[in-house]
């Protein structure tokens, strides 16, 4: 008989409006930079966890969004992004294969 190991869902941590501001400020610092340094873009897309894994301040959660380019999460954190801050969103999302 096999067991199967029951996944439980890790609490959604709860942030200070100081911290909150933090973990937009770190999300932002990210797609600036995948936006002006066309290497960290490179990177980025070859091997994206790697590529943030400088950013130790970055939840998993928030590690998980930008690997996946999940514009809606990202944006439910940050607000609204411009187009350079989108830059690598979209660019992971044109490499998904349908």
């Amino acid at each position: 008989m096999q067991k199967t190991m029951k996944r439980t869902k890790l609490p959604t941590p709860v942030f200070t409006p100081k911290e909150r501001a933090k973990r937009r400020e770190a999300i932002l610092a990210v797609l600036a930079r995948a936006a002006d340094d066309s290497q960290f873009l490179a990177q980025l897309a070859d091997n994206p966890t790697e590529a943030l894994s400088g950013y130790y301040t970055l939840t998993r959660e928030e590690v998980a969004a930008l690997v996946s380019g999940d514009i809606k999460k990202i944006e439910g954190w940050v607000g609204k992004l411009d187009k350079r801050h989108a830059t690598w969103l979209w660019c992971r999302l044109s490499q998904e294969k349908w």
